[in-house]
């Protein structure tokens, strides 16, 4: 059964890219720009992983990512962040951070491996 993953960005072309990467590697994929409706996008899609735009439009995601981090039902979900500032990857100790941080611009080739590694987590 393909894993699935949920991506959540106020960018839809953003979504799109991604999606179709995923798609293309065999992933099945969920996404919203609706940042405030987190909870119950996971409760209704069941993701493996979820992929987080750190600026998005209504929330931080870093701010979001320790939500879902702190939450008893979803604490053990990993998260991926994604950045276009290097200064926002957050110490993997800190309560809360994210799994791992992708760097904006990236590539194909990135943003599989960065998933494929959270996934055999």
């Amino acid at each position: 059964m393909a894993k699935r993953i949920l991506i959540v960005d106020d960018n839809e072309l953003m979504i799109e890219v991604m999606t179709y990467i995923l798609l293309g590697n065999g992933y099945q994929v969920a996404a919203s720009t609706h940042v405030q409706q987190i909870f119950r996008i996971i409760k209704a899609c069941h993701p493996d992983l979820v992929i987080l735009d750190i600026d998005s439009a209504g929330m931080d995601g870093r701010e979001l990512c320790r939500l879902i981090k702190l939450n008893r039902a979803t604490k053990n979900l990993r998260v991926i962040v994604c950045s276009e500032n290097e200064e926002n990857e957050a110490p993997e100790s800190q309560k809360g951070a994210p799994d791992d941080v992708l760097q904006k611009p990236f590539g194909m080739n990135s943003l599989i491996r960065k998933v494929q590694l959270q996934l055999a987590a």
